[in-house]
């Protein structure tokens, strides 16, 4: 037996299913998910000591690859003067300084400690300013496991087959309206139906959850002036795209402006965090100045603000996102020329540091796009890609990511592989 394997087995018998979040659990591609001893660079060691090229980068957070040395640095800095002080620290606000310098939207933040926790405040903030109830939310867009929006949810939901949670209350789902993505003229009916009781918009402008899917030409204009048309709120969930479609999101890279803002991931630089952001106006309504309550015993914690900055400047020096960008156009094009030799049905949707395989001959607009594509073939190929030295996310709804790690000489050596392996396909 693998060392893997024996963790497995000892984790089912303590931890629900054998892991601390599902998609982990490999339910969806099948068989046993492999244990990480170590991580650098673009590379994870397994507990068995298979190194592999890593295109999870733990969900997105490891945009400069992993144990970088100058995100570890600023951790041993911060270490060094304390792990949590309960008081305001000046990390807090040097990160906000820079959230609102590379953010269109952001005029305010608040820092919180997980994605799921910055929707959540965010979905709250929404109804509090607008003294409305009614959310509109887009099936596969996941915004984390908060309740009125874990309804038609992606990422880890749709690997389970379960895109609804029990433990939900059927009044609390009523609140949310569930439209498919890309459907402007379906807002525009609900909004005509429940316009003065319509808080808010939730969305990923650009859908990572459910693969990576962009939207149609004019349809986050079109939100946009719903939401200012009806006096409902605009929010933007970047925690997957935020830093990394360019230094100010997808936001600044389609000139769409929204009302608040939801980040995490790479603000954490690998540590727990979460942030929203938006319009002073809207965001003086958080306590202790407004009436909508947020609090967090270890937001703005001070290991993850140093990491997070570090994180940050990092991105700003040089040509990062060129050098992000020219890495995944280098993937996403063998991988689509390889497969239009072979004659073999797939797309490949990719923006900057993220791209995803679909297995399809049509372009993935939305959730029944993304369900519709060929599982089996995505399995076979995320198993034979692993054999090889090359780890993907394993659900064909999970986008992949890429690091500034790579390029040292891990692009060129995965994207054989990954030619390759579509060939055996």
């Amino acid at each position: 037996m693998s060392i893997s394997s024996d963790l497995f087995t000892r984790a089912q018998e303590l931890i629900p299913g054998g892991v601390n979040s599902p998609v982990r659990a490999f339910r969806s591609v099948g068989g046993a998910p492999f244990f990480t001893k170590k991580a650098h660079g673009a590379t994870l060691t397994t507990a068995d000591n298979q190194e592999l090229i890593d295109f999870v980068c733990t969900w997105g957070p490891a945009i400069h690859g992993h144990n970088n040395p100058v995100i570890r640095e600023a951790i041993s800095d911060a270490l060094f003067k304390g792990t949590s002080f309960g008081t305001p620290n000046p990390y807090e606000v040097e990160m906000a300084e820079l959230i609102i310098k590379m953010v269109p939207s952001v005029e305010k933040v608040r820092m919180v400690n997980s994605g799921t926790e910055a929707t959540m405040t965010a979905i709250r903030l929404a109804r509090g300013y607008t003294q409305r109830n009614k959310i509109i939310k887009f099936a596969g867009c996941y915004h984390g496991h908060v309740d009125s929006l874990l309804i038609a949810a992606g990422s880890g939901a749709l690997t389970l087959g379960k895109p609804d949670s029990a433990g939900i209350p059927e009044s609390l789902a009523q609140e949310t309206i569930v439209l498919p993505f890309n459907d402007l003229a379906k807002v525009k009916e609900a909004f005509a139906n429940y316009g003065d009781e319509i808080a808010g918009i939730i969305l990923e402008p650009f859908p990572a959850n459910v693969g990576l899917i962009f939207p149609r030409e004019g349809y986050l204009q079109g939100l946009r002036e719903l939401c200012t048309k009806y006096g409902s709120v605009l929010i933007f969930d970047e925690v997957m795209t935020g830093f990394r479609v360019s230094a100010g999101g997808v936001q600044q890279h389609v000139g769409i402006t929204p009302d608040i803002t939801t980040l995490g991931k790479i603000i954490g630089g690998g540590l727990p965090v979460g942030a929203l952001g938006g319009k002073a106006e809207i965001m003086d309504h958080l306590a202790p100045l407004g009436p909508v309550y947020q609090a967090g015993t270890l937001s703005g914690n001070p290991l993850a603000m140093a990491a997070g900055i570090a994180s940050l400047k990092l991105l700003l020096e040089g040509d990062a996102y060129a050098t992000l960008d020219k890495m995944g156009q280098q993937i996403a094009s063998a991988i689509k020329a390889t497969a239009k030799e072979i004659g073999l049905p797939l797309t490949v949707p990719q923006v900057g540091s993220m791209f995803c395989v679909y297995f399809s001959e049509n372009t993935v607009t939305n959730l029944d796009d993304a369900v519709a594509t060929d599982t089996e073939r995505f399995n076979k190929y995320f198993h034979r890609c692993l054999e090889k030295g090359v780890y993907l996310p394993p659900s064909k709804y999970e986008a992949n990511f890429i690091s500034t790690a790579h390029q040292q000489g891990a692009i060129d050596q995965a994207t054989d592989i990954l030619t390759e392996t579509l060939k055996e396909l």
